[in-house]
């Protein structure tokens, strides 16, 4: 069936820090661009904070980081928060976050189970008793079109893509399978060069039509940086994060000079792994 889109989960890695209007906004951006090629259906967002071994300087704690990403999208149909990677003990690479959520489409039964300690079959006979609305629809997805396993692309801002060129930041093998097996929609400014940056990558140019560019008019620079900085000094925040997040900020008293020394000085979760492959 030449009509059936090509379903599309999209996730975004990082701190969220807090999380900001901003971030939110990229979902939105990427759904339009997806449903405007007449080629996807955005199925799902999902939102991946880091853990707190990635060491970054000022990095609050996870718990809190996932917290306020779930108040940020308590009111949201379609993007979800999902603490598995912020749960680890060790840095994971983000492909390894892409393979998982990509797994868990595949058989969520395996890794749902292992999350709710449900039985396997329990979970098959709850699904049976449900109307059997969701016939039609499996039986289509069924159909010799293979395309109805939903494709997880990585969703991010110019400057994600344009970390991939900081040297031990990114292995050069991850960024190629994330780009080739996976995809990236990047989210960028009117007039910001992502197309050059691409352009003078080798291997970006070669998987470039795996690369979504989704150019966003309606300019919103909001960062969790800023948003940092205006709680240090005391400033409102207020209709630049979702009113839940801003509270709970307020009630926690979470960001402070001291919780912007944290991890100072100390080095960066994979640039301290892949300086140390280098050497062995």
């Amino acid at each position: 069936d030449p009509d059936k889109k090509t379903e599309v989960v999209l996730l975004a890695c990082g701190s969220f820090n807090p999380i900001t209007n901003m971030h939110l906004r990229l979902f939105e951006l990427a759904k339009d661009y997806f449903h405007e090629t007449g080629k996807y259906k955005v199925i799902k967002g999902i939102i991946s904070p880091v853990g707190d071994a990635y060491k970054k300087k000022g990095l609050i704690s996870a718990n809190h980081r996932v917290t306020m990403a779930k108040l940020a999208t308590k009111n949201s149909d379609w993007v979800e928060v999902d603490d598995w990677e912020s749960c680890q003990s060790e840095w994971l690479e983000t492909l390894k976050v892409l393979r998982y959520h990509h797994q868990k489409l595949l058989s969520p039964d395996v890794t749902n189970s292992l999350q709710d300690a449900v039985p396997l079959t329990k979970l098959g006979r709850k699904r049976k008793q449900e109307p059997n609305r969701h016939d039609p629809i499996k039986k289509k997805n069924q159909s010799p079109g293979v395309k109805s396993v939903p494709q997880v692309k990585l969703l991010c801002g110019s400057d994600m893509l344009e970390s991939f060129g900081i040297p031990n930041l990114w292995k050069l093998e991850d960024i190629t399978e994330i780009v080739e097996k996976h995809g990236l929609v990047c989210i960028s400014r009117a007039g910001n060069n992502v197309q050059k940056f691409i352009y003078e990558s080798d291997i970006l140019w070669r998987h470039k039509n795996n690369i979504h560019l989704v150019e966003e008019w309606i300019t919103n620079d909001i960062s969790s940086t800023k948003i940092r900085r205006a709680l240090r000094r005391g400033q409102s925040i207020r209709y630049l994060v979702p009113d839940g997040v801003r509270a709970y900020i307020e009630k926690n008293n979470l960001y402070s000079p001291e919780s912007e020394d944290r991890n100072a000085g100390v080095v960066l979760a994979p640039l301290q792994k892949h300086a140390n492959d280098s050497k062995n």
